[in-house]
């Protein structure tokens, strides 16, 4: 009885050491001291594909039950709209988020520097800086223009009238900036001082200035000085477990690389030029398929990166009015709707964007190559029509002689030949063979008279 007793207690023992893993609360890749730390990078510019990276990894991050986030930011900014988003992100996260830009020569500009403001802990590697947070959509790098950043000694500048718009937007971002430094308990002003006078610090001047709480060597460095400190989540007080944590990073998936590629303004005016085209090659030549398919895709594509970007809708509807000028161009030549179709494009093009974030401008590369390109499309149509009007016109049955035709099937002195795309009835006073080339002389009715071609 007692060799029973001992061997069901064996097995229980046994199945609970088998299943002891698998009911762990520990994460999956954790350290010695059961904490897992998820690295999210910030490479370039803040827009919609940063954003849904962000989101993605924080929201792996609270599935994983990891102790920290580290995000490694080095950018020169971006869209505000997307800054917001990540912030909200950030502020909404179960788990702590260390902001640090890193390596040595990063940055976090602009957009940069309110994200940082925004993470529980802030950390800087030397040779990093931060600031310039003034909007860039009311910014200008010449003092004394209208909209840009004011020259305090010149005198036109003082008795200019404000900007209202522009007040109004760095009155906002003042506001905002502010909220996240009294928020996190760091230096407000100097916050503000960012927004309103571009500043930007150092990282041993950010720590004095008490913008961040840290300088860190390397991820290493970062993790053994936060380690035991304070944070709070949720209106609850959390310290820090980091100590001989399992560092682990997050890629952006291919969804968050596709969306940076075709998110460029460029490549999403290209998508644009591209898909409307296609149709038009589609529906001026039916049948082709390619053209459509391509070209539906692709303006698909562009309509979904244009609603992602601050985009003007006057810009863009000027584009669409030139495109169709030129194609109404090119099957009815006036060269006035050539030029005003022109003309609307690059205007078009100029204004389609609302502001120019870093990162998010359109090239004027992009902009004369398109321009040029349908510039060259008019000239050619154009072209064409000079020609056909310098030339004598045939049309009907004078249009059809001389032309050559392949004989399909021949019967006595009729049968059928294929001329100019299609198959015609045909008859001669000869007598051919399938696959003789004649040519046409006559047309009756709807029957070629055809003949050898003359030697």
């Amino acid at each position: 009885m007692r060799t029973i007793q001992a061997a069901i207690v064996a097995a229980i023992v046994a199945a609970i050491v088998a299943v002891a893993p698998a009911l762990s609360p520990l994460p999956a890749g954790a350290g010695e001291n059961g904490s897992l730390v998820l690295t999210i990078s910030i490479d370039g510019a803040i827009g919609p594909a940063a954003a849904g990276y962000v989101k993605d990894g924080l929201a792996k991050a609270a599935e994983r039950r990891a102790a920290v986030v580290v995000l490694r930011l080095n950018t020169p900014g971006g869209l505000v709209t997307s800054m917001r988003e990540i912030i909200a992100d950030l502020l909404a996260s179960p788990v702590p988020v260390i902001g640090y830009v890193a390596p040595s020569g990063a940055h976090a500009a602009s957009a940069g520097t309110y994200i940082l403001y925004a993470t529980h802990v802030a950390a800087m590697a030397p040779g990093t800086n931060l600031g310039a947070a003034t909007p860039v959509q009311i910014g200008n790098p010449m003092p004394g223009l209208p909209g840009g950043t004011p020259d305090k000694n010149d005198k036109e500048t003082k008795e200019r009238p404000k900007n209202t718009m522009a007040e109004k937007a760095t009155n906002d971002a003042v506001a905002f900036i502010r909220s996240l430094a009294e928020l996190r308990g760091r230096n407000a002003d100097w916050a503000e001082k960012a927004v309103r006078e571009a500043a930007s610090l150092s990282a041993n001047a950010a720590l004095q200035e008490r913008v961040i709480e840290i300088v860190a060597r390397d991820a290493a460095d970062l993790l053994r000085q936060v380690d035991g400190r304070a944070v709070e989540i949720a209106g609850e007080r959390r310290h820090l477990a980091t100590k001989g944590a399992t560092v682990e990073a997050i890629d952006p998936g291919w969804v968050s690389r596709f969306l940076a590629v075709i998110t460029n303004p460029n490549v999403a005016l290209i998508l644009l030029l591209i898909g409307i085209y296609g149709l038009i090659f589609e529906f001026t030549s039916p049948g082709a398929v390619a053209p459509g398919i391509v070209g539906t895709i692709c303006l698909l594509l562009a309509l979904y990166a244009l609603n992602l970007l601050p985009i003007n809708y006057a810009g863009l509807a000027l584009i669409l009015i030139g495109i169709a000028l030129l194609t109404i161009e090119a099957f009815n030549p006036t060269i006035v709707l050539g030029v005003g179709g022109l003309v609307a494009f690059a205007l078009g093009a100029v204004m389609l964007f609302k502001f120019e974030a870093p990162g998010y401008r359109l090239s004027w590369t992009v902009v004369g190559l398109a321009t040029a390109m349908f510039a060259g499309l008019m000239l050619v149509v154009l072209g064409s029509v000079w020609r056909a009007r310098k030339g004598p016109i045939r049309v009907g049955a004078a249009a059809m002689n001389g032309v050559p035709a392949e004989v399909l099937d021949w019967s006595e002195n009729e049968g059928h030949v294929f001329a100019q795309g299609e198959r015609w009835k045909a008859r001669g006073i000869e007598a051919f063979k399938p696959g003789d080339v004649v040519e046409v002389a006559n047309i009756n009715d709807l029957t070629l008279v055809v003949r050898r071609l003359p030697r």
